[in-house]
């Protein structure tokens, strides 16, 4: 499962969710949305916008967390 850590590296920036909704040129309800939910599905393009005003991969903005199935057979093969 895939989480977005759009609010995490904005906050290192130092970077408002305003500031950011007006730089990345998203709305500030998908923004809202992405803080409230890491697990929100943003689009590709959204992503890339989002990257680009904060100045990172858009890599750096996604990170692969294991579901349970994945836990437990991480549990199960040790």
């Amino acid at each position: 499962m895939i989480r977005l850590r759009i609010k995490e590296v904005a906050k290192q920036k130092k970077i408002s969710m305003g500031k950011l909704s007006r730089t990345a040129d998203v709305s500030y309800n998908t923004i809202k949305r992405i803080y409230d939910n890491p697990y929100y599905s943003a689009t590709t393009i959204t992503l890339a916008k989002l990257a680009k005003a904060l100045g990172v991969p858009s890599s750096e903005l996604i990170e692969d967390v294991p579901d349970e199935e994945r836990r437990q057979a991480g549990i199960d093969e040790q």
